[in-house]
């Protein structure tokens, strides 16, 4: 089976978000008023082959883990969605 995956990563609460910061700043001087809790992280999407959505996930998981964040300040959020098989 085929999954695709989501991987959004995002900076763990209480982690400063200079980038964030400063497109919050700009924007009320480009017109946007009103916008708060403005944060920058990283989409990442690809797919996986696997027996079952557990074991996915598991492998995904330990991809965010050793390669895909920095777990002492980033987080990742992972959605795991099956592909449609094509039939012959």
């Amino acid at each position: 089976m085929t999954f695709s995956i989501h991987v959004e990563v995002r900076l763990r609460p209480g982690i400063a978000d200079p980038q964030g910061a400063t497109i919050e700043r700009a924007l009320p001087t480009l017109g946007f008023d009103g916008v708060s809790g403005v944060s920058v992280g990283k989409s990442i999407r690809f797919e996986v082959e696997g027996t079952d959505e557990a074991s996915v996930r598991a492998q995904v998981d330990d991809l965010c883990d050793r390669f895909l964040t920095n777990p002492v300040i980033e987080e990742a959020v992972v959605t795991i969605e099956q592909l449609e098989q094509a039939t012959s």
